[in-house]
């Protein structure tokens, strides 16, 4: 006697599970997709910068005008083409952006590739370095913020991190000149370095970085001269975007105390220092990689004032100066600099962010 066996009905094939790519081609589509996304960003911000600067009319005559006969002035604007139609001009500075010609500025006649490679290098000294206090300053404390949650340690320090962030740069620049330059005299009130050290370093040549140069010159005087003037600067500027580390930091720890895996680790007797310390910190990391791009704009915004403040020789300084004097040409030259820094940084940002976390690449 024989039984039926009910057959096992198979799903139809376009209803079968379909085919998971594997993590290695999802994280290159990822990567392409974010560098491709740089340059109709890069387009849209130049295009934005040039509108902008064109609305007060041409630049010369903005830089020049009452300074110079009409006939002469009239004789400029038409050798630099800024009587022609506006969509010409438009299309013209894009051809030259990228082949890396950003103009020539029109109240010293320098290239500003030439400004941007001589002052960029104070300006990039200057964001690490405050990137180093916020680090110090906002990893450590926003840990000590969690693992006090709603105790007084916490209530002080995210009062302290809104303050850090909320305070303007210029504001809290001078402040800082105040206390520990004049009243106190434990640090220079402006510049990179001293005129003496300076001269030293720039007669040696080097990499344009005052510290590097300075560690390389085997002169303690001057690395030693080189790090009291950067410390106000830095301190500056750090502390605001270490207040937003610290926020960051605190809620992310917090957020993973709700894991499972935290929860086992606590079944097992793991104390709540070393659950903060070893389990909750790499987890609450990944984000601060990811707000560094966005960090890196407001440290080249923020860098404005505060080289401005502290008379630091760089790229913020020159930008208030070529402003002063409204040089728009170098204007919209650094602008658009900056513009394509911070588009660079966010993929480099992005690129680092899908191989520390898996899930930012789907």
């Amino acid at each position: 006697m024989t039984s039926d066996v009910a057959a096992v009905e198979q799903p139809p094939p376009m209803l079968a599970a379909p085919r998971t790519r594997s993590g290695g081609g999802m994280l290159w589509r990822y990567l392409l997709v974010r560098f491709l996304l740089i340059f109709p960003t890069v387009l849209i911000l130049v295009s934005v910068v040039f509108f902008l600067i064109r609305l007060t009319g041409d630049p010369i005559t903005a830089a020049l005008g009452g300074r110079l006969p009409p006939d002469q002035l009239q004789a400029r604007i038409h050798e630099a083409g800024f009587d022609r139609p506006i969509i010409v001009q438009y299309f013209e500075y894009l051809g030259q952006v990228f082949t890396g010609n950003f103009g020539t500025t029109l109240t010293d006649n320098q290239l500003v590739t030439d400004v941007l490679i001589r002052y960029g290098t104070a300006t990039l000294e200057l964001a690490v370095f405050a990137l180093i206090v916020a680090f110090i300053v906002g990893i450590p404390l926003g840990l000590v913020a969690a693992a006090k949650r709603d105790k007084a340690p916490d209530a002080g320090l995210r009062v302290s991190a809104i303050l850090f962030y909320a305070t303007p740069v210029f504001f809290a620049g001078l402040v800082a000149k105040l206390i520990f330059s004049v009243w106190l005299g434990w640090f220079p009130v402006s510049g990179r370095a001293s005129v003496r050290t300076e001269l030293a370093l720039n007669r040696e040549g080097g990499t344009g970085l005052y510290l590097i140069d300075a560690i390389a010159s085997g002169n303690p005087a001057y690395v030693q001269d080189v790090i009291l003037h950067a410390v106000l600067p830095a301190m500056t500027l750090g502390l605001a975007i270490g207040g937003v580390f610290l926020r960051l930091v605190r809620t992310n720890v917090i957020g993973t105390h709700n894991m499972p895996y935290i929860d086992a680790a606590r079944s097992r007797g793991v104390s709540e220092y070393r659950l903060v310390r070893k389990h909750a910190y790499k987890p609450a990391l990944i984000p601060i990689v990811t707000v560094i791009g966005l960090q890196v704009a407001i440290l080249l915004s923020g860098a404005v004032l505060t080289e401005t403040t502290f008379e630091w020789q760089g790229i913020g300084f020159q930008l208030a100066k070529y402003l002063g004097s409204r040089d728009f040409v170098a204007v919209q030259g650094i602008v658009a600099m900056i513009a394509i820094i911070v588009a660079l940084t966010n993929f480099v940002v992005d690129v680092i962010a899908a191989f520390l976390d898996p899930r930012v690449r789907y």
